[in-house]
C-alpha cells in the first residue's frame, strides 16, 4: 500500500527524544538526499531536522523515490555529503574542536563521538567521546547536564591517509534513547589538512 506524503507526515509522533549538532554546521538536506532518498523523508527532516533514524526509515521506505543503494539512513541519516561541500571543516592532528548539541527533547541513554569512514560506515580509531550511561535525562533540555551539551573532541593522530580528501571521513555524534529505543546522528564533514612540507637545508 503506497501512502501519501502528507498522510505519513501525520504519522510523527510529537513527544520524543530529539537531537542535532549545531557547532560545528552538521550534515543538512539538499537536492542530493532527495535523489538518493525521496521526498518523504526530506520533508520529514524539513519538519524537524532532529528526527531520529527508525522513524525516517518508516518513512522512506514507502517512498517511490528511495533508492536503498544510495541513501544508507544509518550513515548521517542519509545525509549526502554533496550538498554539504560549503561546511567541510579543514583540521590536523591535535586540534580541539568544540561540539555543540541541540537536544531538544531528552531520553536517558547512551552516546558517543567518533570519527566514521563514510565509504564502510565503520568507526575509525577509538571513540573520541563515551557516555556508556546516563546520557541526556530529564524531561527538557534544561535537565541535561551542560557537558552533554557543549564540550570538545581532540583530533586523534592516524587520520592523514584515511580523512584526506573531504567526503571520506564524518565526525559522528551518536546517541540511543535506551528506554525509547530511538537512535539519532548527526554528521560534520570535514577532512585532515596536508602536514607542512619540511624545507631542506643545504650546506655550501
Amino acid at each position: 500500500m503506497y501512502f501519501s506524503t502528507a498522510a505519513l507526515l501525520a504519522l510523527i509522533p510529537t513527544a520524543f527524544s530529539h537531537g542535532i549538532i549545531t557547532t560545528p554546521p552538521s550534515r543538512a538536506i539538499g537536492s542530493a538526499v532527495t535523489s538518493a532518498c525521496g521526498s518523504t523523508l526530506v520533508n520529514a527532516i524539513k519538519q524537524d531536522n532532529t528526527s531520529y533514524v527508525e522513524q525516517l526509515t518508516k518513512l522512506a521506505t514507502t517512498d517511490k523515490g528511495y533508492k536503498a543503494a544510495a541513501c544508507n539512513l544509518y550513515l548521517c541519516k542519509g545525509l549526502q555529503f554533496a550538498d554539504n561541500t560549503a561546511n567541510v571543516q579543514t583540521w590536523k592532528a591535535g586540534d580541539v574542536v568544540p561540539i555543540k548539541i541541540w537536544l531538544r527533547i531528552p531520553h536517558e541513554g547512551i552516546a558517543n563521538v567518533s570519527v566514521v569512514d563514510t565509504k564502510s560506515n565503520v568507526k575509525v580509531g577509538e571513540f573520541l567521546k563515551v557516555w556508556d550511561k546516563g546520557y541526556a535525562p530529564g524531561r527538557s533540555e534544561k535537565d541535561v547536564p551542560l557537558d552533554q551539551k557543549e564540550f570538545s573532541i581532540t583530533v586523534p593522530t592516524g587520520l592523514e591517509t584515511a580523512c584526506s580528501n573531504a567526503g571520506d571521513c564524518v565526525l559522528q555524534w551518536w546517541w540511543l534513547g535506551t528506554a525509547a529505543k530511538q537512535t539519532y546522528e548527526s554528521c560534520v564533514d570535514f577532512k585532515i589538512a596536508a602536514p607542512a612540507k619540511k624545507e631542506r637545508s643545504f650546506m655550501a
